[in-house]
């Protein structure tokens, strides 16, 4: 378990992290999830005392990872593929890390074998693609069975195959009930992947759910309505508006229509004599709900990758 307790950290006047208090259950895959700047990898690198936070605490195991005898044995980490000796084959960089770790020798093999790279386990790590150096990373964060493990974006660089195995193998962890705390901007891969969310902004905690509490919470959810006649459609439309419902155009031939069921709008459509050839439901995506749920919290982007507010009505 990870805990941490009014953790902070500030460069000068700049809080890259402010307060943050939260504990990372085991047993699940929980997402760290925020814009670029938000705090992430600082809080990372403080839970793996790599900084020293300037107030609060964060615990591994009820203990800072300082005070950890053999600490790749209660947590491993993937923060930075190339953070080794680039001169040193893989194999003798796991080596380094087991002996100094009072890990068993044998061990090597299994985690090299785990993450795919025993055909080139001789071969120097500053050769490795980033691929290849990843899965470096994550045999290593391994090594130790440790019952924490935590990655920050561990897909960077790996194929679709590489993708799906490491989708497999945090679902595995956790299944193990194991700690698993990744941080990652694919979305699609967290809505796959995770149990539970932490989202960040501006070093502070915004909310802490789960993958369908914060989907569910979108404005992006509606109900499609398309029909042949853009008139008909009209006429649905001005309804729903005198009703204040929220409705937009997708296109000259469909409505959105949020906070109503697919049986309401149809009823009302019936009544309306307007014709549909479609009413379904469609649920937001994960990266939909997390850009809204996000919006105010972006530091570093131009005004055209920001969220477009939805507009109802023509």
């Amino acid at each position: 378990m990870i805990t941490l307790q009014g953790l902070t950290k500030r460069y000068g006047e700049h809080a890259a992290v402010d307060n943050l208090s939260l504990t990372i259950s085991a047993g699940r895959v929980t997402g760290f999830l925020g814009p670029n700047g938000a705090g992430k990898s600082t809080t990372m690198r403080m839970i793996m005392g790599l900084d020293s936070p300037s107030a609060g605490h964060a615990l591994v195991n009820g203990r800072p990872y300082s005070r950890l005898s053999h600490p790749l044995r209660e947590v491993g980490a993937l923060l930075d593929a190339k953070a080794l000796h680039p001169g040193r084959s893989a194999r003798a960089h796991l080596k380094a890390l087991a002996l100094s770790n009072g890990i068993p020798v044998r061990q090597i093999d299994e985690v090299i074998e785990t993450v795919g790279l025993t055909s080139v386990a001789e071969r120097r790590a500053g050769s490795f693609s980033l691929g290849m150096s990843q899965r470096l990373g994550i045999a290593a964060a391994l090594l130790g069975d440790p019952g924490i493990v935590m990655f920050d974006e561990p897909v960077n660089g790996l194929d679709p195959d590489g993708v799906l195995w490491i989708r497999g193998l945090m679902r595995g962890l956790a299944a193990e009930g194991r700690t698993v705390f990744v941080s990652s901007h694919l979305m699609s891969e967290m809505q796959l992947t995770a149990d539970q969310l932490v989202v960040i902004g501006k070093g502070k905690l915004i909310t802490e759910t789960t993958v369908k509490q914060l989907i569910d919470s979108s404005s992006m959810n509606a109900v499609r309505a398309r029909g042949p006649e853009t008139t008909s459609l009209q006429k649905l439309q001005t309804r729903l508006t005198e009703w204040q419902v929220p409705v937009r155009w997708e296109s000259a031939n469909e409505l959105y229509i949020t906070g109503l069921t697919v049986e309401k709008v149809s009823d009302l459509a019936y009544e309306l004599g307007v014709r549909l050839h479609e009413v379904r439901t469609v649920e937001a995506s994960l990266e939909q709900a997390y850009m809204e749920l996000t919006a105010d919290s972006i530091e570093y982007g131009s005004p055209a990758s920001r969220p477009a507010r939805a507009t109802y009505g023509e």
